[in-house]
């Protein structure tokens, strides 16, 4: 086990197994991560292209998000890059991977959780539209797995405050988190 400290709490960074941890192929899996939450995104195709509904305050993944702090972001990602590992100490993530293929790494870092140490890896994007809602304490990343570039469009449920992240190298060996494309 590895001790992250940066002020004001210690995070136990867990021996996990390596490889990818539960494959979560649905959104009600028992595997799942406790507190992460997972939702079909409303999309409407037409002969012009498509359009896809993000949130709507007050429902959904989203429901208890406060206006007043919310912040919605959006980050383009190339091919084959990893952005990972981060974790917040208080903040809820809620992403919406709109173009592209992402693979979605989740880790419980939080000791007091029944699932504690677990690892999860979804496939979600334009092929999968899910909505993620991403608890503190559990470390996140991802890599973009499709043939072009990937939209991930994401609120938070208060504005970005540095003290509140944490960050794991993508390559951590505690996580031992395998990026390596699996079905070679």
């Amino acid at each position: 086990m590895t001790i992250l400290t940066a002020a004001p709490t210690t995070i136990e960074i867990p021996v996990c197994e390596p490889g990818l941890g539960s494959l979560v192929s649905s959104p009600s899996s028992p595997m799942l991560i406790e507190g992460v939450s997972l939702s079909a995104s409303s999309l409407w195709p037409d002969d012009r292209g498509w359009f896809q509904e993000v949130f709507r305050f007050g429902q959904g993944l989203v429901r208890d998000y406060p206006p007043h702090t919310t912040q919605v972001s959006a980050a383009v990602s190339h091919p084959g890059v990893v952005k990972a590992f981060h974790y917040h100490r208080n903040q809820t993530d809620f992403w919406v991977p709109v173009t592209g293929l992402f693979q979605v790494s989740l880790v419980d870092l939080r000791p007091d959780s029944p699932t504690f140490a677990r690892k999860n890896t979804l496939y979600i994007g334009e092929q999968r539209p899910w909505q993620i809602l991403i608890p503190p304490g559990v470390a996140h990343g991802y890599k973009v797995v499709s043939p072009s570039s990937g939209v991930l469009v994401y609120a938070t449920d208060r504005f970005y405050d540095p003290a509140d992240e944490g960050r794991i190298p993508y390559n951590d060996p505690c996580l031992a988190y395998d990026w390596a494309t699996q079905h070679k």
